[in-house]
């Protein structure tokens, strides 16, 4: 693999900063990973995760669960480790995304209404972080001196 390539997906000169991004919304996505896929914190697991995606018209419900689950428990892990922030980040922005323009937009802004205003929040965390990378506290810059 060329080491420019991964140096360039692994390296930050952020600080600190992203880790007051990166703690809470890994909590976050990690929670709401573990709803989907295993029924954690109140959640369907991906039964009934699957259900409710298919019964919104969102097909193969199964698949998709299992996508957004996994997206959102791994990339929230990634995320608290400072591991592969950017494409964690970029994966977890996809998925805010769908969840936005899938589940959410229909409803307006605000989460009392089941509105997007929380995915946006997550959608803009998710995009300063792959734009950012993990910064210093993290494990990525000591895999990116690796690869060198």
């Amino acid at each position: 693999m060329n080491t420019s390539l991964v140096h360039k997906v692994l390296s930050s000169n952020a600080g600190i900063a992203p880790l007051a991004l990166r703690i809470p919304a890994g909590v976050i996505f990690m929670a709401h990973g573990a709803q989907k896929l295993f029924g954690w914190f109140g959640g369907g697991g991906l039964t009934g995760t699957a259900q409710w995606l298919s019964a919104m018209g969102i097909e193969p419900g199964f698949l998709m669960a299992l996508l957004a689950g996994g997206t959102e428990f791994f990339g929230g892990l990634a995320l608290i480790l400072g591991l592969l922030i950017r494409p964690a980040a970029v994966g977890l922005a996809v998925t805010m995304l769908m969840a936005i323009f899938s589940v959410h937009i229909a409803n307006g802004l605000f989460i009392s209404n089941n509105g997007y205003e929380f995915a946006l929040s997550l959608l803009a965390i998710s995009i300063a972080l792959a734009i950012s990378g993990a910064g210093s506290v993290s494990l990525d810059p000591y895999l990116a001196r690796k690869a060198r």
